[in-house]
């Protein structure tokens, strides 16, 4: 004991030797990206006993920190703010134990074990990994784009659709999603202005057909916007007919940009298998081609792409890696 108490009295002198804390870079489960499927997994990675760590990324939360009020993720009967669902769901990750760090992985080697994620400043080594680094919307370019995004500029019909109730809405796109969102809206819009750059769509012929007879939307052929316009909200887009350079002005409640969008993949190129458009290909359930390494959510959803679904695929994934550790001994 009286070890013990000397070495207790010299470590509150004030001439005591400073020992750095060595920081942890050893988990059970490394999970990437911190959108609904990062944080889900975190909370059932967590709570079945596994040392997980989230790598956030800079600006944690996925898209859901760009989007203003979510009125269909089930539990709000009043809605919420995207930035605040995701800081509850990082609450809760939290709660549940999950060590969260605000960094970014900027590279992976998956070809050993253990399985590597790296940093600008760290290695972090884990059994098992989830990537969850979701996709990011293609968009316009344009200045306004941004500061609109939210306040009438939108990428997810599904999501603010029901925002848009008897005002005129403008669809930018030609291909099979943009002639889905457009053909959704007229749910709710007057009219949905369809612009694309082309003379004919993309879509599928039944798409087009579907869009054609459809008496709510109204084509711009060889267009593209060149100018979004407002004061707190979007309130009229500027088109551009390409081939006679004519501009006209139009009154719209919402824009909507339905060009596709880009899986953040590019570290994963040569470690896993990808798709001809960047997603994450999967050999069964949530489980990659390669041992120990999953994926949840829009990183490999090209469909839904909804925070609902993209928790629901961090949950399969949490269960997916469980089944995997636990066959999987140390």
């Amino acid at each position: 004991m009286a070890g013990d108490a000397g070495a207790a009295v010299l470590e509150t002198r004030d001439d005591a030797p400073k020992v750095p804390e060595k920081k942890k870079t050893k988990f059970d489960v490394i999970i990437i990206g911190a959108g609904p499927s990062g944080y889900t997994a975190g909370i059932y990675c967590s709570r079945a006993g596994y040392d997980t760590l989230i790598l956030s990324g800079i600006l944690p939360g996925g898209q859901l920190v760009n989007t203003t009020e979510v009125e269909n993720y089930p539990g709000f009967e009043n809605g919420i703010m995207g930035p605040d669902l995701m800081i509850d769901m990082r609450k809760q990750s939290q709660r549940m134990g999950t060590t969260i760090i605000d960094d970014v992985a900027a590279d992976v080697d998956f070809r050993r074990r253990p399985l590597k994620v790296l940093t600008a400043s760290e290695e972090y080594e884990g059994r098992a990994v989830i990537i969850a680094t979701g996709a990011n919307p293609r968009k316009l370019g344009l200045e306004g784009e941004e500061k609109f995004a939210g306040r009438g500029v939108s990428y997810c019909a599904t999501c603010d659709g029901p925002f848009f109730r008897d005002q005129e809405i403008i669809v930018v796109g030609g291909g099979d999603s943009a002639i889905e969102e457009a053909t959704f809206l007229t749910k709710f819009a007057t009219n949905v202005h369809l612009v694309h750059r082309r003379e004919e769509l993309r879509a599928s012929k039944i798409m087009q057909k579907r869009a054609q007879d459809n008496e709510k939307i109204v084509f711009h052929w060889n267009s593209i916007v060149t100018e979004i316009k407002g004061d707190q909200k979007m309130r009229q887009v500027v088109l551009k007919n390409l081939k006679t350079d004519v501009e006209t002005t139009h009154n719209a409640g919402g824009l909507f940009v339905a060009i596709g969008h880009t899986p953040n993949t590019q570290m994963f190129h040569g470690q896993i298998d990808l798709d001809g458009d960047g997603y994450i290909t999967l050999e069964e359930r949530t489980r990659t081609n390669v041992e120990g390494v999953f994926a949840a959510g829009d990183v490999h959803d090209k469909r839904y792409r909804q925070a609902v679904t993209a928790a629901a695929f961090g949950c399969m994934a949490a269960i997916d890696v469980d089944k995997y550790l636990t066959e999987k001994p140390q």
